[in-house]
């Protein structure tokens, strides 16, 4: 039990403002470029900006002292003392003030003349298969933008207005950006929705289509979402505008963020009276590492080399 420590108003507050990204980049954190917010690798459904965080999975957030309480498990005093010491210098540098910036409305990036640069990535670098990438192209869900050259996949309502847009950098040496268009709904990541009962549910966009690529056969029949992140908002998303699915197949990453996130969605669903929910593991960490395997290698696939599908 921690002894009782008073602080002072100044000194709680002090602690609030001590910005996130600093803090978890000091305590070994990775943290992945996600718009104007940073995800942390190690879960993706938390984002932080400033001294202030987001759960995506428990639709919760909050400033930097109950951030350490909820996900260091502390006490709300050793939280204090971990982010403003027992001294008076500042271990921790102190968010920037500012007034909450209007959310603009929703628009794609101004698309390049052509995606050769992201056809050749895609299709080369990361053993995506060329007609499955043309058929997103022609449906205008993956494009090439003018600015920066990235790989654009996009998600539209079932109006077929474009709600979301995840991006991805094609540079293939140091860090690779990758995140999410500003003011983009979640609910509408990159999807494809078939006439079958059956909807596979990926973390990125790069894994949905190398999962195509692996099991090209009629895959048109089948649904298929890519949560940009492992909350489950696109996938409920899609099984309120896809009534006819109801077999759900989590293909999240084969690593511990993975699995718990495939055990929290299980239970989300169970909860909505979803009863057929699978998981399906790649061989390697995620479906593009298994992939660039298979195109490296024999075509003969042994047992062993089978993705393992677990049901419950």
């Amino acid at each position: 039990m921690s002894k009782y420590i008073h602080f002072t108003e100044e000194q709680k507050q002090q602690a609030n403002a001590v910005d996130l990204e600093d803090f978890l980049t000091r305590h070994g954190e990775k943290l992945l470029r996600s718009g104007r917010e940073k995800r942390l690798e190690s879960d993706h459904s938390i984002t932080v900006c400033g001294n202030r965080w987001y759960d995506h999975a428990t639709e919760k957030g909050g400033c930097a002292i109950d951030f350490v309480r909820i996900f260091y498990n502390q006490s709300f005093p050793d939280a204090v003392t971990m982010l403003i010491g027992d001294s008076q210098a500042k271990l921790y540098h102190e968010s920037k003030s500012s007034e909450p910036e209007l959310r603009k409305p929703f628009a794609l990036p101004q698309a390049y003349i052509n995606m050769r640069r992201v056809f050749a990535y895609l299709t080369k670098t990361r053993c995506l298969s060329p007609e499955i990438v043309n058929a997103f192209a022609k449906a205008k869900m993956i494009y090439e933008d003018s600015k920066y050259h990235n790989a654009v996949f996009v998600g539209y309502d079932a109006d077929g207005i474009a709600r979301h847009a995840h991006k991805r950098g094609t540079h293939t040496k140091g860090d690779v950006f990758k995140g999410n268009e500003e003011s983009c709904d979640p609910r509408y990541s990159f999807h494809w929705i078939g006439k079958s009962d059956t909807v596979y549910v990926f973390e990125a966009p790069i894994d949905m289509l190398s999962f195509i690529s692996i099991y090209q056969k009629d895959w048109k029949q089948h649904s298929y979402v890519a949560l940009c992140g492992v909350a489950e908002h696109a996938i409920v998303q899609l099984l309120a505008d896809a009534p006819h699915v109801n077999k759900i197949v989590l293909c999240l990453d084969n690593d511990n963020a993975g699995m718990q996130a495939v055990e929290r969605i299980k239970e989300h669903l169970k909860e909505r009276g979803y009863t057929k929910v699978f998981s399906l593991f790649s061989c390697q960490k995620d479906w593009n590492e298994d992939l660039q395997t298979m195109c490296k290698s024999p075509p003969e696939t042994t047992e062993e080399q089978q993705p393992i599908m677990k049901i419950g």
